[in-house]
């Protein structure tokens, strides 16, 4: 048995169309997954994963569907595409329709989505300062009443949220390093990360996130054999070896560098292939081991019956 207090899911909504979403999100709740994480991208990351709903259309619907699954975006960006206001009210009213079952995760986002209202692309660094503020104008509005914030970079002038939950949500941040971490421990929040790094883990602790969740994404690609499996991941998710995930502008881009760097074996160093069941609970083993409190799955490719059968048979049941 592998000790990780709860094993989620990850909703793609950049391989599947909404409906599929939902309906993922539902069969997630009955094999017995406790919460989902569910990505918020305008683009996909290449041409063939070729979804990208809009994310809180579908959380509404999975609001109704579900009963018992908690739900986070994982993750969403409200910093140039949508102003922090917008997502406080997006994510207040997720959370009134989802009692005590909705939580927002948030990041400092991708060019990939960011650049299409034709605004600046900032560095880094402003990127998580930008983040911090739009934290602070989140939890500002979510304690109701008239707000104003007049900050470094973000305006609220006399803004009311009308529908507010009877407790605010969660917020969780991700990050891919040191610094977003230490962020994410300074803010009182939770973190999010997609590698079992004990370092990023210890830098979320030592600034504050001791006692708070540690999300960790892990990809996977069940499949009947590794050799379909590498293929399916391969054509489907090979940004997963794309390190330069937060710059490049258009899915056009992302496909481009695939095809000339990433081959079959990169893909397949970076995620559990195949139906070995000990494959997928060494990975989920990693985390735990790493300090993880949460691991969710992400299944990459269209056979996510046959990930649900698998886990239901195979996983679920060796992890306490």
């Amino acid at each position: 048995m592998i000790t990780v207090p709860q094993l989620g899911y990850a909703i793609s909504t950049e391989e599947h169309p909404p409906n599929d979403c939902v309906r993922n999100a539902v069969r997630a709740e009955d094999v017995g997954f406790t919460y989902a994480l569910i990505s918020d991208h305008f683009h996909p990351w290449v041409d063939a994963q070729g979804h990208s709903p809009f994310v809180w259309s579908v959380i509404g619907a999975i609001a109704h569907a579900t009963k018992r699954l908690r739900v986070g975006t994982g993750v969403t960006c409200p910093l140039i595409r949508i102003h922090p206001a917008i997502i406080a009210q997006a994510a207040a009213t997720s959370a009134v329709m989802m009692p005590g079952r909705f939580f927002l995760g948030l990041g400092s986002g991708e060019n990939l989505n960011e650049h299409v209202t034709g605004a600046r692309w900032p560095f880094d660094d402003e990127r998580q300062h930008m983040l911090e503020e739009a934290v602070e104008v989140i939890r500002k509005l979510w304690e109701g009443g008239y707000q104003y914030h007049r900050g470094r970079f973000y305006r609220v002038e006399k803004a009311r949220l009308y529908t507010l939950p009877d407790e605010p949500p969660a917020i969780a941040i991700a990050a891919g390093g040191p610094e977003a971490a230490e962020l994410a421990g300074h803010v009182d929040a939770d973190l999010i990360t997609t590698s079992p790094d004990k370092g990023v883990v210890k830098s979320f602790e030592d600034a504050g996130g001791k006692s708070k969740a540690k999300y960790g994404q892990l990809t996977v690609c069940w499949a009947e054999s590794e050799e379909a499996a590498k293929k399916t991941a391969h054509e489907i998710w090979p940004n997963a070896a794309i390190p330069l995930t937060a710059e490049l502008p258009t899915p056009e881009e992302y496909g481009a560098v695939a095809e000339k760097l990433v081959k079959p074996d990169d893909v397949a160093d970076a995620m559990a292939l195949g139906p070995e069941p000990e494959r997928h609970l060494e990975a989920i083993k990693e985390f735990a081991d790493a300090g993880f409190t949460h691991v969710y799955v992400h299944q990459v490719g269209r056979d996510q019956e046959g990930f649900f059968r698998f886990y239901e048979r195979e996983i679920l049941p060796k992890i306490s």
